[in-house]
């Protein structure tokens, strides 16, 4: 408690001062200075082959759905036939007690979602459909179902290369797999590399995507159902920002235990909510729904009216789905990595519900009710309530029916928000050690820095900051993929040694 205690007051005094400069000449002064290294970042990872005129796809998501397809076949689609074994595990049925590592199964499986399950499937899945049409949620199904595949091998491979540290704690992922399963195979060079790219990235991502863009829309939406303009809370970012280090602060001094013990609450409470929203939406509308699923099919492959066509809604659908569900990014493989097993084959199944969960349920849920919700006109052309996009043509959509729904959004934004800062925090504290050592004051520096910039993130116009952070996370994937293409026939190994003992009896069932 003492510690604790000296944490935030150590972290609260610096925090105010930032906070109250954080107006909008800093934010133009920051953006400003960051224009330039977005820019360059940007050109590199979102870098767009054109096709025609219409049609031009970001490399990042070939490279991202390429690798997921070769993964699903390679794995003779785990994504589907292990699927009722991962359920088993998360249920605890293959689960000893006396295996190592720090959290169970279930609670991996939660910390890594609150890190997926949020705007992306809120605000996210809005914006695919506003450009795409209902044909781009199909695409968005499937690419969900190929990201699991991606997860199953990036996270066995986080638990089969993760290391023990001196206080009992576990570290793993990218950085470790990539460097320990490339110096097994003669390339220990080029594998240190690539972990130490993956590192800089993950902190930076951590830092932007997962840390400030979370806390900055957070506040918008508390701001906007509180009155707006005139909310008490209006234009006192930095006053809901310092709320939530607070709160962050408290959680993330505990490590993944503490997190996880906040996660395996948080994410079914606020998944069950917003998914009970929907079907009550779905079922007072139930006879729309089999139109809905027509009006998917049928713009999936015969859009209408859509710019690019049938590839424009494919990519959409696919682009939207690996921006939610991070398969393939390795950030995920972090956290599943401190599971109780002996077993890398167990959290590697358990990790493939995530995409499942993330984009097939919630996201599916969401654009299931905007399409409901939406009007077909004379032509047959189907158009969205409102003109607005992203979280507010969701609002509406949710609204026109449940008319206090806006109310609802706005906890559950801020639960997203709240969960995914506190999981990417865990990301960035395991890559800023990987660089400078497993010692107390490399985890007390990170985490002061981090609280720090959800004050200046809930503070500030954000512009530049997040273009420049979302393009360090999906940066993440190339090393990523690299390393899962070379170590991928190990995990097939593994993987059928595993499904042999499981089906002789020989590992063990504790349910």
């Amino acid at each position: 408690m003492k510690r604790l205690t000296l944490f935030i007051l150590t972290l609260l005094s610096p925090l105010i001062l930032l906070a109250q400069e954080a107006e909008q000449s800093l934010d133009e002064k920051i953006n400003e200075w960051m224009e330039p290294a977005t820019a360059a970042i940007s050109s590199v990872v979102f870098y767009t082959i054109h096709f025609t005129d219409e049609i031009a796809i970001p490399f990042v998501l070939i490279w991202l759905v390429v690798g997921a397809l070769v993964f699903t076949v390679y794995m003779k689609f785990i994504n589907i036939r292990g699927f009722k074994l991962a359920i088993d595990i998360v249920r605890g049925v293959y689960s000893n007690p006396n295996d190592k590592g720090e959290v169970s199964h279930f609670q991996a499986l939660t910390a890594a979602l609150s890190g997926t399950v949020g705007l992306g499937n809120i605000a996210g899945v809005a914006i695919a459909i506003s450009l795409g049409g209902p044909g781009a949620t199909f695409w968005m199904i499937i690419a969900g179902i190929l990201g699991m595949s991606s997860k199953f091998v990036e996270c066995t491979l986080g638990v089969k290369y993760r290391i023990e540290n001196e206080d009992g704690s576990f570290s793993g992922g990218p950085m470790y797999y990539l460097s320990r399963g490339f110096e097994e195979r003669g390339f220990g060079g080029i594998g240190k590399v690539l972990a130490v790219f993956f590192a800089i990235m993950c902190i930076g991502g951590s830092i932007g995507g997962g840390n400030m863009f979370q806390v900055n829309q957070a506040f918008q939406q508390f701001e906007a159902v509180t009155g707006g303009a005139d909310s008490f809370i209006y234009g006192k970012g930095w006053l809901f920002g310092l709320v939530m280090a607070g709160l962050v602060g408290i959680v993330i001094i505990g490590g993944i235990k503490s997190i996880a013990r906040v996660t395996d609450k948080i994410v079914p409470f606020m998944c069950g909510i917003y998914v009970l929203a929907a079907l009550v939406i779905l079922f007072g509308n139930f006879t729309l729904i089999p139109q809905a699923f027509g009006l998917i099919i049928t713009g999936a492959f015969t859009p209408v009216a859509i710019g690019g066509g049938f590839v424009g809604v494919l990519i959409q659908g696919f682009k939207r789905a690996a921006f939610s569900n991070e398969a393939g990014i390795g950030s995920a493989s972090i956290a599943h990595s401190a599971v109780k097993t002996n077993e890398p084959i167990t959290e590697g199944l358990v990790a493939l519900l995530e995409p499942f969960i993330d984009t097939i349920i919630v996201c599916t849920m969401t654009a299931l009710v905007i399409v409901i919700t939406g009007t077909i006109d004379a032509e047959g052309v189907w158009h969205p309530l409102g003109q607005g996009n992203g979280i507010d043509l969701t609002s509406k959509a949710f609204a026109s029916v449940i008319t206090w729904f806006p109310l609802i959004l706005a906890v559950a934004v801020i639960l997203f928000a709240f969960s995914t800062m506190i999981t990417w925090s865990y990301y960035g504290i395991k890559s800023w050690k990987y660089l400078f050592g497993h010692t107390k004051a490399a985890d007390i520096s990170f985490k002061i820095m981090f609280c720090t910039f959800v004050v200046i993130g809930a503070a500030m116009q954000l512009g530049s900051v997040v273009d420049f952070s979302d393009a360090m996370i999906f940066a993440m994937c190339f090393p990523n993929i690299i390393g899962l293409y070379i170590m991928a026939p190990a995990v097939k190994k593994d993987l059928i040694n595993f499904l042999d003992r499981v089906k002789s009896g020989e590992i063990k069932r504790y349910k």
